[in-house]
Protein backbone atom coordinates (compact mmCIF):
# COMPACT_ATOMS: atom_id res chain seq x y z
CA UNK A 1 0.00 0.00 0.00
CA UNK A 2 2.90 2.30 0.21
CA UNK A 3 3.90 1.79 -2.95
CA UNK A 4 0.61 3.14 -4.16
CA UNK A 5 1.43 6.35 -2.20
CA UNK A 6 4.47 6.76 -3.75
CA UNK A 7 3.22 6.07 -6.96
CA UNK A 8 0.59 9.01 -6.60
CA UNK A 9 2.92 11.39 -4.98
CA UNK A 10 5.34 10.65 -7.79
CA UNK A 11 2.94 11.24 -10.55
CA UNK A 12 1.30 14.07 -8.74
CA UNK A 13 5.11 15.57 -9.24
CA UNK A 14 6.35 14.44 -12.87
CA UNK A 15 2.83 14.15 -14.53
CA UNK A 16 4.04 12.47 -17.83
CA UNK A 17 7.58 14.02 -18.75
CA UNK A 18 7.31 14.86 -22.63
CA UNK A 19 11.24 14.12 -22.94
CA UNK A 20 9.73 9.92 -22.20
CA UNK A 21 6.88 10.12 -23.65
CA UNK A 22 8.35 11.68 -27.11
CA UNK A 23 10.67 8.49 -27.44
CA UNK A 24 8.59 5.89 -26.32
CA UNK A 25 4.86 4.69 -26.05
CA UNK A 26 3.11 5.36 -23.37
CA UNK A 27 1.57 2.08 -21.88
CA UNK A 28 -1.40 3.37 -22.88
CA UNK A 29 -0.81 3.83 -26.44
CA UNK A 30 0.23 0.29 -26.67
CA UNK A 31 -3.25 -0.74 -25.15
CA UNK A 32 -4.43 0.96 -27.81
CA UNK A 33 -3.28 -0.21 -30.16
CA UNK A 34 -3.80 -3.59 -29.20
CA UNK A 35 -7.75 -2.75 -29.25
CA UNK A 36 -7.50 -0.94 -32.70
CA UNK A 37 -6.07 -3.69 -34.07
CA UNK A 38 -8.48 -6.04 -32.94
CA UNK A 39 -10.96 -3.54 -34.45
CA UNK A 40 -9.40 -3.87 -37.76
CA UNK A 41 -9.01 -7.74 -38.01
CA UNK A 42 -11.96 -8.80 -35.34
CA UNK A 43 -14.64 -6.86 -35.53
CA UNK A 44 -17.17 -8.98 -37.13
CA UNK A 45 -19.87 -6.89 -35.31
CA UNK A 46 -21.09 -9.32 -32.97
CA UNK A 47 -21.22 -10.00 -29.03
CA UNK A 48 -19.42 -13.08 -29.33
CA UNK A 49 -16.42 -11.47 -30.47
CA UNK A 50 -16.43 -8.40 -28.60
CA UNK A 51 -16.73 -10.24 -25.42
CA UNK A 52 -13.72 -12.69 -26.34
CA UNK A 53 -11.85 -9.78 -27.24
CA UNK A 54 -12.55 -8.01 -23.68
CA UNK A 55 -11.49 -11.31 -22.09
CA UNK A 56 -8.26 -11.67 -23.99
CA UNK A 57 -7.05 -8.06 -23.54
CA UNK A 58 -8.73 -8.70 -19.10
CA UNK A 59 -6.27 -11.79 -18.63
CA UNK A 60 -3.38 -10.34 -20.33
CA UNK A 61 -3.17 -7.59 -17.98
CA UNK A 62 -3.85 -9.80 -15.42
CA UNK A 63 -0.71 -12.16 -16.43
CA UNK A 64 1.29 -8.71 -17.10
CA UNK A 65 0.02 -7.08 -13.81
CA UNK A 66 0.92 -10.36 -11.56
CA UNK A 67 4.97 -10.83 -13.60
CA UNK A 68 5.35 -6.54 -12.60
CA UNK A 69 4.30 -7.49 -8.84
CA UNK A 70 6.71 -10.51 -8.60
CA UNK A 71 9.67 -8.78 -9.08
CA UNK A 72 11.52 -7.54 -6.05
CA UNK A 73 11.59 -4.59 -4.25
CA UNK A 74 8.45 -1.78 -4.76
CA UNK A 75 9.68 0.58 -7.16
CA UNK A 76 8.45 -1.83 -10.86
CA UNK A 77 4.95 -0.95 -8.54
CA UNK A 78 5.72 2.82 -8.00
CA UNK A 79 6.91 3.37 -11.34
CA UNK A 80 3.50 1.55 -13.46
CA UNK A 81 1.39 2.96 -10.62
CA UNK A 82 2.58 6.68 -11.77
CA UNK A 83 2.50 5.99 -15.47
CA UNK A 84 -1.13 5.11 -15.04
CA UNK A 85 -2.17 7.31 -12.72
CA UNK A 86 -3.55 11.45 -14.41
CA UNK A 87 -3.78 13.89 -11.37
CA UNK A 88 -1.11 15.85 -12.97
CA UNK A 89 -1.56 16.21 -16.10
CA UNK A 90 -5.07 16.57 -15.84
CA UNK A 91 -5.43 19.32 -13.63
CA UNK A 92 -2.17 20.69 -16.45
CA UNK A 93 -4.50 20.52 -19.16
CA UNK A 94 -7.57 21.93 -17.62
CA UNK A 95 -5.38 24.58 -16.43
CA UNK A 96 -4.08 25.10 -19.83
CA UNK A 97 -7.85 26.11 -21.10
CA UNK A 98 -7.47 28.58 -18.69
CA UNK A 99 -4.42 30.05 -19.55
CA UNK A 100 -5.62 30.21 -23.37
CA UNK A 101 -9.00 31.41 -22.27
CA UNK A 102 -7.30 34.25 -20.90
CA UNK A 103 -5.60 35.14 -24.59
CA UNK A 104 -8.47 34.92 -26.13
CA UNK A 105 -12.06 32.82 -26.98
CA UNK A 106 -10.18 31.30 -29.97
CA UNK A 107 -7.63 29.99 -28.15
CA UNK A 108 -9.69 28.88 -25.05
CA UNK A 109 -11.65 27.18 -28.01
CA UNK A 110 -8.29 25.44 -29.19
CA UNK A 111 -7.06 24.15 -25.63
CA UNK A 112 -10.26 22.69 -24.66
CA UNK A 113 -10.73 20.70 -28.27
CA UNK A 114 -7.62 18.70 -26.74
CA UNK A 115 -9.67 17.79 -23.85
CA UNK A 116 -13.29 16.87 -25.08
CA UNK A 117 -14.96 15.14 -28.34
CA UNK A 118 -17.90 17.74 -28.79
CA UNK A 119 -17.56 20.58 -31.61
CA UNK A 120 -16.03 23.67 -30.54
CA UNK A 121 -16.36 26.11 -33.18
CA UNK A 122 -19.24 27.94 -31.62
CA UNK A 123 -19.09 27.70 -28.27
CA UNK A 124 -18.94 31.37 -26.48
CA UNK A 125 -16.26 31.63 -23.19
CA UNK A 126 -18.56 30.35 -20.54
CA UNK A 127 -19.11 26.93 -22.91
CA UNK A 128 -15.58 26.38 -23.09
CA UNK A 129 -15.05 27.11 -19.41
CA UNK A 130 -17.79 24.32 -18.79
CA UNK A 131 -16.38 22.06 -20.63
CA UNK A 132 -13.08 22.18 -19.19
CA UNK A 133 -15.12 21.79 -15.71
CA UNK A 134 -16.69 18.85 -16.62
CA UNK A 135 -13.63 17.11 -18.20
CA UNK A 136 -11.79 18.18 -14.89
CA UNK A 137 -14.64 16.14 -13.33
CA UNK A 138 -15.27 13.25 -15.39
CA UNK A 139 -11.56 12.61 -15.76
CA UNK A 140 -10.61 12.65 -12.24
CA UNK A 141 -12.87 10.01 -11.83
CA UNK A 142 -11.80 7.98 -15.19
CA UNK A 143 -8.12 8.45 -14.68
CA UNK A 144 -7.07 9.17 -11.08
CA UNK A 145 -9.55 7.71 -8.66
CA UNK A 146 -10.70 4.96 -10.37
CA UNK A 147 -7.45 3.80 -11.43
CA UNK A 148 -6.63 4.09 -8.01
CA UNK A 149 -9.60 2.34 -6.03
CA UNK A 150 -8.69 -0.58 -8.79
CA UNK A 151 -4.73 -0.22 -7.42
CA UNK A 152 -5.88 -0.54 -3.84
CA UNK A 153 -8.01 -3.35 -4.60
CA UNK A 154 -5.98 -5.34 -6.47
CA UNK A 155 -2.36 -4.07 -7.05
CA UNK A 156 -0.92 -4.00 -10.23
CA UNK A 157 -3.23 -6.76 -12.58
CA UNK A 158 -6.11 -4.65 -11.06
CA UNK A 159 -4.80 -1.64 -12.22
CA UNK A 160 -4.00 -2.41 -15.70
CA UNK A 161 -7.68 -4.80 -16.25
CA UNK A 162 -9.49 -1.06 -15.35
CA UNK A 163 -6.53 1.11 -17.71
CA UNK A 164 -7.61 -1.48 -20.26
CA UNK A 165 -11.41 -1.55 -20.26
CA UNK A 166 -11.51 2.09 -19.57
CA UNK A 167 -9.27 2.48 -22.88
CA UNK A 168 -11.41 0.21 -25.12
CA UNK A 169 -14.39 1.77 -23.84
CA UNK A 170 -13.43 5.28 -25.07
CA UNK A 171 -12.51 3.18 -28.53
CA UNK A 172 -15.32 0.78 -29.23
CA UNK A 173 -17.73 1.61 -26.64
CA UNK A 174 -20.44 3.18 -28.44
CA UNK A 175 -23.85 2.64 -30.08
CA UNK A 176 -22.90 2.94 -33.12
CA UNK A 177 -23.61 -0.08 -36.66
CA UNK A 178 -19.89 -0.85 -36.05
CA UNK A 179 -19.29 -0.56 -32.65
CA UNK A 180 -22.90 -1.41 -31.09
CA UNK A 181 -22.36 -5.37 -30.59
CA UNK A 182 -18.38 -5.59 -30.73
CA UNK A 183 -18.23 -2.64 -28.02
CA UNK A 184 -21.02 -3.90 -25.66
CA UNK A 185 -18.85 -5.83 -23.61
CA UNK A 186 -16.17 -3.07 -23.01
CA UNK A 187 -19.45 -0.26 -22.50
CA UNK A 188 -20.82 -2.71 -20.10
CA UNK A 189 -17.36 -3.71 -17.94
CA UNK A 190 -16.86 -0.08 -17.99
CA UNK A 191 -19.77 0.44 -16.69
CA UNK A 192 -19.15 -2.05 -13.66
CA UNK A 193 -15.55 -1.14 -12.86
CA UNK A 194 -16.51 2.67 -12.52
CA UNK A 195 -19.74 2.20 -10.42
CA UNK A 196 -18.02 2.87 -6.73
CA UNK A 197 -15.47 4.94 -7.77
CA UNK A 198 -17.52 7.59 -9.65
CA UNK A 199 -19.43 7.69 -6.36
CA UNK A 200 -16.02 7.86 -4.52
CA UNK A 201 -15.28 10.82 -6.64
CA UNK A 202 -18.22 12.53 -6.08
CA UNK A 203 -18.09 12.01 -2.40
CA UNK A 204 -14.33 13.24 -2.21
CA UNK A 205 -14.98 16.77 -4.25
CA UNK A 206 -18.13 17.35 -1.80
CA UNK A 207 -16.15 16.47 1.55
CA UNK A 208 -13.48 19.15 0.32
CA UNK A 209 -15.96 21.51 -1.19
CA UNK A 210 -16.66 25.16 0.79
CA UNK A 211 -20.47 25.10 -0.33
CA UNK A 212 -21.67 21.14 0.24
CA UNK A 213 -24.51 19.89 -1.95
CA UNK A 214 -27.14 17.70 -0.21
CA UNK A 215 -26.37 14.14 -1.00
CA UNK A 216 -30.11 13.52 -2.68
CA UNK A 217 -29.62 16.37 -4.75
CA UNK A 218 -26.22 14.98 -6.02
CA UNK A 219 -27.62 11.80 -6.98
CA UNK A 220 -30.66 13.26 -8.31
CA UNK A 221 -28.93 15.59 -10.56
CA UNK A 222 -26.21 12.20 -11.50
CA UNK A 223 -29.28 10.80 -12.98
CA UNK A 224 -29.97 13.52 -15.30
CA UNK A 225 -26.52 12.35 -17.08
CA UNK A 226 -26.70 9.68 -20.03
CA UNK A 227 -23.51 7.65 -18.19
CA UNK A 228 -24.39 5.52 -15.15
CA UNK A 229 -21.18 7.11 -13.43
CA UNK A 230 -19.81 10.15 -15.70
CA UNK A 231 -22.88 12.02 -14.09
CA UNK A 232 -21.75 11.84 -10.21
CA UNK A 233 -18.47 13.74 -10.41
CA UNK A 234 -20.00 16.45 -12.41
CA UNK A 235 -23.19 16.46 -10.22
CA UNK A 236 -21.17 17.33 -7.14
CA UNK A 237 -18.78 19.87 -9.01
CA UNK A 238 -21.24 21.98 -10.25
CA UNK A 239 -23.00 23.16 -6.80
CA UNK A 240 -19.57 23.22 -5.29
CA UNK A 241 -18.13 25.98 -7.95
CA UNK A 242 -21.72 27.51 -7.67
CA UNK A 243 -22.10 26.91 -12.28
CA UNK A 244 -24.58 24.68 -14.13
CA UNK A 245 -23.00 22.44 -16.04
CA UNK A 246 -23.46 20.21 -18.91
CA UNK A 247 -26.32 21.35 -21.01
CA UNK A 248 -27.26 21.61 -24.90
CA UNK A 249 -23.72 20.86 -26.50
CA UNK A 250 -23.08 20.27 -30.40
CA UNK A 251 -21.11 16.63 -31.37
CA UNK A 252 -20.57 16.32 -35.67
CA UNK A 253 -22.93 19.67 -36.11
CA UNK A 254 -25.71 18.18 -34.19
CA UNK A 255 -26.85 20.20 -31.05
CA UNK A 256 -27.80 17.48 -27.88
CA UNK A 257 -30.24 18.88 -26.05
CA UNK A 258 -28.98 17.52 -22.68
CA UNK A 259 -30.14 18.94 -19.52
CA UNK A 260 -28.79 21.33 -17.40
CA UNK A 261 -26.53 19.66 -14.19
CA UNK A 262 -27.36 21.81 -11.01
CA UNK A 263 -30.02 24.06 -13.29
CA UNK A 264 -30.44 26.58 -10.76
CA UNK A 265 -26.54 27.65 -10.44
CA UNK A 266 -24.82 30.57 -12.99
CA UNK A 267 -24.38 29.78 -16.80
CA UNK A 268 -21.74 32.41 -16.86
CA UNK A 269 -18.84 30.22 -15.90
CA UNK A 270 -15.18 31.46 -16.41
CA UNK A 271 -11.94 31.24 -15.81
CA UNK A 272 -11.54 31.51 -12.27
CA UNK A 273 -14.49 28.92 -12.13
CA UNK A 274 -12.06 26.62 -14.23
CA UNK A 275 -9.36 27.76 -11.53
CA UNK A 276 -11.65 26.52 -8.48
CA UNK A 277 -12.25 23.29 -9.97
CA UNK A 278 -8.74 22.18 -10.29
CA UNK A 279 -7.88 23.57 -6.70
CA UNK A 280 -10.82 21.31 -5.62
CA UNK A 281 -8.70 18.29 -8.00
CA UNK A 282 -5.77 19.20 -5.91
CA UNK A 283 -7.65 18.99 -2.66
CA UNK A 284 -9.99 15.93 -3.16
CA UNK A 285 -6.36 14.47 -4.32
CA UNK A 286 -4.63 14.69 -0.67
CA UNK A 287 -7.81 13.58 0.71
CA UNK A 288 -7.44 10.64 -1.53
CA UNK A 289 -3.99 10.41 -0.46
CA UNK A 290 -4.56 10.66 3.45
CA UNK A 291 -7.00 7.51 3.06
CA UNK A 292 -4.59 5.83 0.84
CA UNK A 293 -1.67 5.99 3.63
CA UNK A 294 -4.31 5.73 6.63
CA UNK A 295 -5.07 2.35 5.07
CA UNK A 296 -1.40 1.55 4.74
CA UNK A 297 -0.80 2.20 8.13
CA UNK A 298 -3.80 0.01 9.53
CA UNK A 299 -2.77 -3.33 7.05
Amino acid sequence: MIAVACAMVLDAALGEPKWLWDRLPHPAVLMGRAIGWADGRLNNRTYVTGVAVVAVLVWAMICLGAALMAVPGVWVEVIVGAVMLAQRSLVDHVRAVADALRISLGDGRGAVAMIVGRDVSGMDSPAVARAAIESAAENFSDGVIAPLFWFVVAGLPGLLVYKVVNTADSMIGYRTERHEKFGWAAARLDDVLNWVPARLTAGLIRTVAATRAPWRAIRRDAGLHRSPNAGWPEAAMAPALGVALSGPRSYEGTIEDFPWVHGLGRRDAGVADIEAACALLWRAWAVALAAVVAIALVV
